[in-house]
């Protein structure tokens, strides 16, 4: 088997369904640069055209309280961060090559996203907002009152 065979096999829709988007199951690698870390006492998870938008609840939050996400668990870890939804859904992020901000930008990059999942563990979870793509500021006003934001808060998997 070639490389080109190997590659083509994660593609090809298997002939019991003709929709490989019907037929995909399980977690969905999502690029890091498709996500944004952000620290804070209760850290905050931006994911631009992710996969599993649809499946996470709109956001409402106009007092501003945070809405659980019922059914979602986060593992925040150093090397991967894996939002678990129900069912099959649920991203995978290369976590270690993420972007990180909000916390002292000193040291190598694995040293912010460690303080990112202390702050996770601190706060119990994360907030997870899935968004059409990652704004170039971080106005929360306008990120959590866009209409369409998904997510909320989603509690770390004890």
């Amino acid at each position: 088997m070639t490389v080109v065979d190997a590659c083509s096999l994660a593609t090809s829709t298997p002939p019991c369904c003709p929709d490989p988007l019907a037929c995909e199951s399980g977690p969905v690698l999502l690029d890091p640069e498709n996500t944004l870390f952000v620290r804070g006492a209760t850290p905050v998870l931006l994911l631009a055209d992710a996969p599993v938008h649809d499946a996470l609840p709109l956001l409402t939050a106009p007092d501003g309280a945070m809405p659980l996400c019922e059914g979602w668990n986060i593992v925040p870890r150093l090397t991967l961060c894996v939002v678990d939804g129900p069912g099959d859904h649920g991203p995978v992020i290369p976590a270690l090559g993420a972007p990180v901000v909000g916390g002292a930008d000193e040291g190598p990059a694995s040293s912010g996203m460690g303080d990112w999942c202390a702050d996770a563990e601190q706060a119990g979870g994360a907030v997870v907002l899935s968004l059409d793509s990652l704004p170039e500021a971080l106005d929360w006003s306008a990120l959590l009152s866009s209409g369409t934001a998904r997510g909320g808060f989603v509690p770390a998997l004890a």
